[in-house]
């Protein structure tokens, strides 16, 4: 049974991450019909077509290799000039791959159609670019929401889970009691697993925090405790010992001094664990999730080339790989089976999984966003460039040519070569070395 939940969760993860290249480029697709480029294909995969219907203009299709998709726009760079350098020996096989860019090129053309991608005003031809990279985001806000506002977070709730039997020193290394130990103070108090908490010292609470936060600021107080014990309330009292807590930083981490050691603080401890439960969170939640996401996935990738590194050291190592690291989709995909395989109710299961995809379309939004060619950012960059440097022909009173992106072929290539290199360490390191969540 856990085999085939892993199974399906990998499915869903597949399915879902095929929708989300299927509405990026769906995102470059509307704008360019709505601007009037002809649009040649619409391709999810890479490959040989599967499966294909051509639509008017436009051939609809996927291929055999779900691992990204494609839209072919006619003229998405303007014609090579009539005459070029004769390429040196060195340069020769970059002068065969800007020559074969181009001879791609010409081939989406028309004769006599001017509905071509770089005889756009800048704007649109940014607007058709951004348009895929922005359908991620969209999606990635859907999901969040609905994956914290519609199911919602797991949260301790005011239901007693489980009460300790007694107060173990915070520096202790161990989780039983000893004889020497004193009784825990929601034991002495009578508090059973099942009681639902109303209230602490005259403050109705309505969740675990808002009890904790009570007891934890009230050591030695004696405080009237109001539960509700199958149906019927009952009033108990509870008095907090003083213990000490390590402090933990707004990152979940300890907290340490300057020579490292960790820092301790005291509290009031009564002993208690709630159940969880999932608690639907406000509409707004989600968006402010997603948008912390981007943050820090925009700090990951502008480290990528160095968490690449030490995924590779990693890897080679056998040391634990960080999980806020960079994952491939054999990663991914790994990580949705195991949430949908583990031992949990099946709607936080769900939960999950749909948060994960979440992820994965902002990692998409991010990772387009590059500055690069093939990437959209990087076609962006050309659409500014080419903006700016009409910009400074008008100036002059001058025309400037279209800038010719296809002699940034070899540079694409490099970057290819490159993410290529990086996507191989990362599948690699998902197989052999994979994060750890669970």
């Amino acid at each position: 049974m856990t085999a085939i939940a892993f199974l399906i969760g990998v499915l869903v993860l597949v399915i879902g991450l095929a929708v989300s290249i299927a509405l990026h480029e769906i995102g470059h697709l509307l704008p360019a019909k709505l601007f009037g480029v002809r649009v040649g294909q619409y391709m999810i995969g890479f490959g040989p077509t599967l499966w294909s219907r051509r639509i008017g203009e436009t051939e609809y299709g996927v291929k055999a290799l779900p691992l990204g998709g494609f839209i072919s726009m006619s003229g998405m760079y303007p014609p090579a000039p009539e005459t070029d350098a004769p390429p040196t020996r060195r340069s020769r096989l970059f002068a065969t791959m800007i020559q074969d860019a181009r001879d791609a090129n010409a081939e989406t053309m028309i004769a006599g159609d001017e509905r071509v991608f770089y005889r756009l005003p800048v704007w649109k031809r940014i607007v058709i670019m951004l348009g895929g990279p922005v359908m991620n985001l969209i999606l990635a806000f859907v999901l969040s929401a609905v994956a914290v506002s519609a199911i919602g977070v797991a949260q301790g709730t005011t239901t007693v889970s489980s009460v300790s039997q007694c107060v173990i020193p915070a520096d202790a290394e161990r989780a039983d009691c000893q004889a020497s130990d004193p009784v825990a103070p929601a034991a002495a108090a009578g508090i059973r697993p099942g009681d639902v908490i109303l209230s602490i010292g005259g403050t109705a609470v309505s969740t675990f925090d808002e009890a904790a936060a009570i007891i934890q600021r009230s050591p030695g107080q004696a405080l009237p405790v109001v539960v509700e014990r199958d149906g019927v309330e009952q009033t108990l009292t509870i008095t907090p010992v003083s213990t000490e807590r390590p402090v933990v930083g707004a990152d979940g981490q300890p907290e340490v001094d300057a020579a490292g050691a960790p820092l301790y603080r005291t509290v009031g401890f009564a002993g208690l664990s709630p159940q969880s439960a999932l608690v639907p969170q406000p509409i707004w939640a989600g968006p402010e999730a997603t948008v912390q996401q981007v943050g820090q996935v925009a700090q990951i990738m502008v480290q990528l080339p160095v968490r690449i590194y030490d995924t590779a050291v990693d890897l080679f190592t056998g040391q634990p790989r960080d999980p806020n690291g960079p994952l491939s989709v054999v990663g991914a995909g790994r990580l949705a089976g195991e949430f949908a395989a583990v031992d949990a109710p099946i709607l936080s299961r769900v939960q999950a999984i749909i948060g994960l995809l979440a992820a994965l379309n902002i990692a998409l939004f991010v990772f387009n966003l590059i500055p690069l060619l093939p990437l959209d950012g990087g076609h962006v960059v050309v659409a500014l460039w080419d903006g700016l440097k009409r910009w400074f022909a008008r100036m002059r009173g001058k025309v400037a040519r279209p800038v010719d992106a296809t002699k940034l072929v070899p540079v694409t290539f490099v970057v290819v070569v490159l993410l290529i290199g990086m996507g191989g360490i990362l599948f690699l390191a998902d197989i052999f070395n994979p994060i750890q969540l669970l």
